[in-house]
């Protein structure tokens, strides 16, 4: 008999279960809580459950938190970055980053990623799978055990992409917002996407009052298709139409993600066709040094940010640059399950 993964399942569906087990209803609160807000994973431990129940739940579910295979500790600013192998034997990346308002974690939403952009390691390990709603937040679950932190916010960021998985991440985001579990208001959790635009539209209906960051990068058809093949699909133009349909029917400010390359994206043109491009749309520019990966040829430092920032500015527009953490660990994503899988090969 095939066990169900009780961590996906929300209360409705625990009592749809239940009653199959010939077990009452309210019984499902209870094991939804314990899972969730008390964080007891072994259902012996139940303790105000019948032994009947406690072995039925044994017998018909299984809990199956992702086990951390490395972890690597920032010695200058406390990021954690953890490598979770899965129940089986695949990886995925997650960090925790320390602000001044609290703990935020970056969560993988799939091993590997389909998007294929050119400047992100995780595209170069190759897609494999979605990660079920249980492995999403069993990032959380675990790296908060480990940790001894708790998360005040998510940042859907880490390796895949969201809206790719759109059904099982949407489920992990209303798990963890039950007021049952953990009741964590999804007002704390940002989702950034290189542009599902039919998705954008869908998760703009459901006004969950998620914050939405679009992967941008390069504010003309041309330059984005280069460097982030899903463009050839959803165009610069689309993806600008849903986002501005995001903030008019969630009335929440969005932000672009602009990874600055230099020689490629960074120049005083590029910056002016973004200010064209983005112009009354109410959002935030965040832009990023981009990360050097080894099989690619893509460079830029914190100068040339500040500079294209400054571009910006010039041009009446709100940018920052992202505050670098964990760089003494490489934080960014994909890098450790790249080379754990080269390991795997015998590389």
């Amino acid at each position: 008999m095939i066990k169900k993964d009780i961590l996906s399942l929300d209360i409705q569906q625990l009592e749809m279960v239940f009653d199959e087990l010939s077990e009452r209803k309210f019984r499902a609160k209870q094991v939804f809580s314990w899972l969730h807000r008390k964080r007891v994973f072994d259902f012996n431990e139940m303790t105000d459950l019948s032994k009947e129940l406690r072995q039925k739940l044994s017998d018909n579910f299984t809990v199956q938190l992702p086990l951390a295979e490395k972890k690597l500790v920032s010695r200058k600013d406390g990021t954690i970055k953890y490598l979770f192998r899965l129940n089986d034997g695949m990886y995925v990346e997650t960090v925790m980053m320390e602000y001044e308002y609290g703990t935020t974690i970056c969560l993988s939403t799939q091993v590997g990623c389909k998007m294929g952009c050119r400047f992100c390691a995780s595209a170069i390990a190759g897609y494999e799978r979605d990660l079920m709603p249980s492995e999403v937040l069993g990032q959380i679950y675990a790296a908060e055990n480990d940790s001894g932190r708790k998360i005040s916010g998510i940042v859907l960021m880490g390796i895949g992409e969201p809206l790719d998985n759109y059904r099982n991440v949407m489920k992990a985001m209303e798990l963890i917002s039950s007021p049952e579990g953990t009741g964590l208001s999804l007002r704390h959790v940002t989702l950034s996407t290189c542009g599902v635009v039919p998705k954008i539209y869908e998760l703009a209906d459901r006004r969950t009052g998620i914050t939405l960051s679009i992967s941008l990068h390069c504010p003309d058809n041309e330059g984005r298709s280069e460097i982030m093949p899903i463009n050839r699909t959803y165009n610069v133009n689309e993806l600008i139409r849903a986002a501005e349909y995001y903030v008019r029917t969630t009335g929440r400010r969005v932000t672009f993600e602009y990874a600055v390359i230099d020689n490629v994206n960074s120049d005083k043109q590029s910056a002016g066709r973004l200010a064209q491009l983005i112009k009354g749309i109410n959002c935030h520019v965040n832009l990023i040094p981009v990360n050097a990966v080894k099989e690619r040829d893509y460079r830029s430092s914190r100068r040339s940010a500040e500079r294209f920032r400054e571009y910006l500015e010039s041009m009446n527009i709100n940018a920052t640059v992202r505050r670098t953490l964990g760089s003494d660990i490489e934080a960014a994503c994909g890098q450790l399950r790249r080379e754990r899988k080269d390991e795997s090969r015998g590389e």
